[in-house]
């Protein structure tokens, strides 16, 4: 959304409080309901998303007036400071400079950023339908990227394939990222960072023609957001490339899916079109890694458990991947493709999968 369109939505919101004030009732804000129990999958769109639920933060309630003084505090400052100003700045910073005594009060804007400002951000996040990233409040780094891409970053230009070893850091906001080149046949998103700087010097990418990127564990917004854009604005495939666990499963349904705390911006941080392209309990087999497993523990087993419940582990395949490493009693890293040679994972096993389209959906 463009920074004048998230503004005018704000100043909506202000305009609409304003005009109840002036017509003498007491002004309310609608916030979308976030609990579990109004988070849907949308089984066509192939995401969560949020139900229809709305609760309302009435001014003259006692027990809505603090939150709708810091929702109110929140948008204006956001507006005033950061969207008018341009300027970009993280939720702790935002923390200190709205936190203060009310004058006249022993009363504190707010006692603690994870439970009272933070929650602010994501309310107004869902009420207007934007992305945090858009309200231009950061959230954490994490991340790299190289390929035959080449952006516009802030009135730079940056060439993805002539950054060396380290490739390019992937920041926490990409909304103002600008795309002018994009060759790849594919994009490979990795879990781990070690098979990231495996393929990455083995120039995996250069002879397979693809974006490697690597999330470092469980996906930062700024990956996510960035594999959503490159794959659906470019129509470039993502295949997703994890650990054979439950963790490394559910890394991938975020990044497919969405998540349930973010099912609000699930079409901008979800990619329905991913496909799995991980170690899975039939890879273990397959390439005799049996030896290289690891004794999955209790809260592994119940986490597999779990994602059997989920509808969108409701597909055969995926039952029958989690079933056996149930039955089996164990898990696998990306590392264990190296028992097979350092070089196994880029010359064999990747271009295999790849090759036979050996995906789970």
């Amino acid at each position: 959304m463009e920074r004048e369109k998230v503004m005018e939505n704000l100043q909506g919101l202000g305009k609409e409080v304003l005009a109840e004030l002036e017509a003498g009732r007491s002004p309310t804000i609608e916030i979308p309901v976030r609990t579990l129990s109004n988070i849907k999958f949308n089984e066509v769109k192939e995401q969560l998303e949020l139900g229809s639920s709305v609760s309302k933060r009435n001014f003259m309630n006692v027990a809505h007036s603090r939150k709708f003084m810091q929702t109110l505090l929140v948008a204006a400052w956001i507006n005033k400071d950061l969207l008018s100003k341009n300027l970009h700045t993280s939720l702790r910073d935002m923390y200190y400079a709205l936190k203060r005594t009310i004058p006249g009060t022993k009363e504190n804007t707010f006692e603690d950023q994870h439970t009272e400002s933070d929650p602010i951000v994501v309310d107004l996040e869902t009420a207007l339908d934007v992305l945090r990233e858009e309200l231009h409040l950061n959230a954490d780094v994490r991340g790299r990227v190289v390929g035959n891409v080449v952006i516009e970053d802030r009135g730079d230009t940056v060439d993805w394939s002539k950054l060396g070893s380290g490739g390019w850091s992937i920041p926490s906001n990409v909304e103002d990222i600008k795309f002018k080149e994009v060759d790849a046949k594919y994009i490979l998103l990795i879990e781990k960072n070690a098979a990231f700087e495996r393929l990455h010097e083995d120039k995996f990418w250069k002879h397979e023609n693809c974006i490697l990127i690597t999330s470092q564990g469980q996906a930062a917004r700024g990956v996510r957001r960035l594999a959503n854009r490159l794959s659906i604005e470019h129509n470039v495939p993502l295949y997703v490339f994890t650990d054979c666990d439950a963790y490394g499963w559910y890394i991938y349904s975020v990044i497919k899916w969405g998540s349930m705390n973010l099912a609000h911006v699930s079409n901008k941080l979800g990619t329905s079109n991913a496909r799995f392209l991980g170690l899975t309990m039939t890879d273990i087999e397959k390439y005799g890694l049996e030896g290289y497993t690891i004794k999955a523990k209790d809260m592994d087993i119940k986490r597999a458990k779990e994602l059997l419940k989920y509808p969108w582990f409701k597909h055969e395949e995926w039952q029958k991947e989690i079933k056996i490493m149930i039955k089996k009693g164990y898990k696998a890293e990306l590392e264990a493709l190296s028992s097979k040679g350092l070089r196994f994972i880029t010359n064999t096993y990747l271009p295999d999968k790849i090759g036979s389209k050996d995906f789970l959906p």
